[in-house]
């Protein structure tokens, strides 16, 4: 088993759950208002009157034979919308309850 964080850009929060029901991932956890900037070339999503974009970060839990869809997909959102934003991450689940 795999836990994949999305970090998006709170203007992506359809796509992103689009994706999500088009793989047939169901479970996720949601945070909000999330802040932070890209190490690239992102500009600062901080919410403010200066940088006010932010960020939503979610993490799904997937089965191992699901992470290169998943990946493909946020890939493929970046690519369309990149000055937009969207990071996934993925580190393995050695046991959960």
């Amino acid at each position: 088993m795999k836990a994949v964080m999305i970090v998006y850009n709170q203007a992506l929060t359809e796509k992103v759950d689009y994706m999500l029901t088009s793989l047939g991932i169901r479970g996720y956890s949601m945070i909000e208002n999330v802040q932070g900037r890209g190490t690239v070339n992102g500009v600062p999503h901080l919410g403010t009157h200066t940088w006010p974009e932010i960020n939503s970060a979610m993490y799904v839990m997937v089965e191992d034979h699901q992470v290169d869809g998943l990946l493909a997909k946020v890939e493929k959102i970046d690519s369309i919308n990149s000055e937009v934003g969207i990071r996934a991450f993925m580190w393995n689940i050695e046991r959960s309850v």
